[in-house]
């Protein structure tokens, strides 16, 4: 005679999107915070959704969450499922006369600071139905999240696309030198890195494209890239440069909501990998869906599909 089988309890498709944003956020008050919820509802949707498990998926503690054998299980899988049901959402909403739905965007700091706001601004003024799910990402994770089908869209630094990438030219954003007035490198034309190298520095998100590139351009000329203090904002880099704590090299966009600022100046950095460009990515997939397409356009403004 064989043993009843338990029953199955039924699963919330939100509780499971819940813990997997509590899992990328490593706390329960992050996750809540991100997610628009109470951190007391949060916790009880998590222990429903044990409960429909049988057993436990994560070790709270005051430092955070940690995951058990079942709940790496979860969460693997669930990432899948609720990939794909979102993926079922944008293509019900695709059909109709109307564009509507979301479009996940995935962007460098440089493009989210310098460029996107007003592109962004025009997509909603003539696509109001779309959602846009923007995510800011070092420039690596911006490829890959367009290669795992995370993104629909994705800028960043222009690299050579991986095989399944579609690309194309979407601004130039010169690296630039920022100094304080009456600083020595002030009265130069343009700057040579070699000149930066020999001043305290202050960096800008460690371990990111723009703080790989100059570490390996200052081991180029056997010179160390080794900023004093390194910040996760442009923003807190102008305000140190003000402050007269160092000299940074930055993209142009980044500081172009300080134009206007007395406290520092600008001087092109005079190299030719300075003058980098930023791209559009987006996996590559006949036909795209209707709102990729239309942020694309935006986006773009007539520019060119590069050779992928």
């Amino acid at each position: 005679m064989t043993s009843p089988r338990p029953p199955v309890r039924r699963l919330d498709t939100y509780s499971l999107r819940l813990f997997i944003a509590v899992v990328h956020a490593g706390s329960i008050a992050r996750a809540a915070e991100s997610e628009h919820i109470a951190s007391s509802a949060l916790s009880r949707r998590l222990s429903d959704l044990e409960h429909a498990f049988g057993t436990a998926l994560l070790v709270r503690s005051p430092r955070g969450v940690v995951l058990t054998e079942a709940g790496r299980r979860v969460f693997e899988r669930g990432m899948q499922i609720d990939e794909e049901l979102q993926g079922l959402v944008r293509e019900v909403q695709e059909q109709g006369d109307e564009v509507r739905g979301t479009v996940r965007l995935y962007a460098n700091m440089s493009a989210v600071v310098g460029f996107l706001p007003e592109k962004l601004s025009q997509f909603r003024a003539r696509y109001p139905h779309v959602r846009i799910s923007l995510h800011e990402a070092d420039t690596r994770e911006v490829l890959r999240a367009c290669l795992d089908d995370r993104a629909d869209v994705g800028v960043g630094v222009a690299v050579p696309p991986a095989s399944g990438l579609d690309a194309w030219y979407f601004a130039s954003d010169p690296l630039q030198v920022v100094v304080p007035p009456g600083h020595a490198l002030a009265a130069h034309g343009d700057v040579d890195f070699a000149q930066v190298l020999a001043h305290p520095l202050i960096g800008v998100h460690q371990g990111g494209a723009l703080d790989r590139m100059l570490h390996e351009r200052a081991e180029a000329l056997q010179q160390r890239f080794n900023p004093e203090v390194s910040l996760s904002s442009f923003d807190a880099v102008c305000r140190m440069v003000e402050a007269g704590l160092g000299i940074a090299v930055v993209p142009q966009s980044a500081v172009a909501a300080y134009g206007g600022s007395a406290g520092f100046m600008l001087r092109p950095l005079a190299e030719p990998w300075a003058q980098r460009e930023l791209h559009l990515y987006a996996l590559r997939r006949q036909p795209q869906l209707r709102t990729t397409q239309a942020l694309l356009q935006v986006l773009q403004g007539g520019a060119e599909q590069l050779p992928g």
